[in-house]
């Protein structure tokens, strides 16, 4: 058995550069979804069911497996740097 599973950590060692990326796909939804709409309950409503579907899982995958590894490797990252975050707003009743 560990025969088997050393070569696998060594190959996800070289495969995993555990270089920190932008998550430039995660943030861009994450501020498209703060800027939906000027309603908090809304943007709430929206951000369960990105998660549950699972918009943001995957998103964040794709971050972390994909996007970021080839930025990383080639210089070019496929997913351009989002908007800047418009930030949520708490209602002071």
């Amino acid at each position: 058995m560990k025969k088997k599973l050393l070569p696998l950590v060594l190959a996800l060692g070289l495969v995993c550069s555990s270089c920190l990326g932008p998550d430039h796909a995660y943030t861009s939804i994450r501020n498209w979804n703060a800027g939906l709409s000027e309603k908090n309950w809304i943007n709430e409503i929206v951000f369960i069911g990105l998660v549950i579907i699972p918009v943001y899982p995957l998103a964040l995958t794709g971050d972390i497996l994909l996007f970021n590894t080839l930025g990383y490797w080639t210089g070019n990252y496929v997913i351009g740097e989002p908007a800047p975050y418009p930030g949520f707003s708490r209602k002071k009743d």
